[in-house]
């Protein structure tokens, strides 16, 4: 086998009208049009290059299980949701990165994921030359 990337994470949702809503207007993923019907309650939702599932049934205990979603400004994206009036933990650092946790409307946990800035060639402020670290 030679895995190549995650295609999706599926969720258990306790209601999929409200995860919806959350999941599209607090997190801004997008609905898909090509779920097969199934027996059970459902919803694909795009996130970069990745999709996030919804299935309406019981989900599990959280207990650390989590998905992280990157972003590019961890403070922008706090402050939108705690606007939006979902919790939102402090910020911390990790390593070099940074997160946040919040919870969708079942309880499952999510991480908001700044990563490091990307390390190029840094001006040289005595003699106006570019140097890498």
């Amino acid at each position: 086998m030679n895995p190549l990337e995650i295609h999706h994470v599926s969720l258990m949702v306790r209601d999929l009208d409200d995860a919806l809503e959350f999941y599209t207007g607090a997190l801004g993923m997008r609905p898909r049009t090509d779920r097969p019907t199934s027996g059970v309650r459902g919803a694909w939702l795009d996130l970069g290059a990745h999709q996030v599932h919804l299935i309406e049934g019981t989900p599990p205990p959280a207990v650390g299980q989590h998905f992280a979603v990157r972003v590019d400004d961890l403070e922008a994206a706090r402050r939108r949701l705690l606007d939006r009036g979902t919790d939102v933990s402090e910020a911390v650092a990790v390593g070099s990165a940074r997160q946040a946790f919040l919870q969708d409307p079942s309880g499952n946990h999510i991480e908001l994921h700044e990563p490091a800035p990307a390390r190029g060639p840094q001006p040289n402020t005595a003699s106006g030359q570019e140097k890498t670290p």
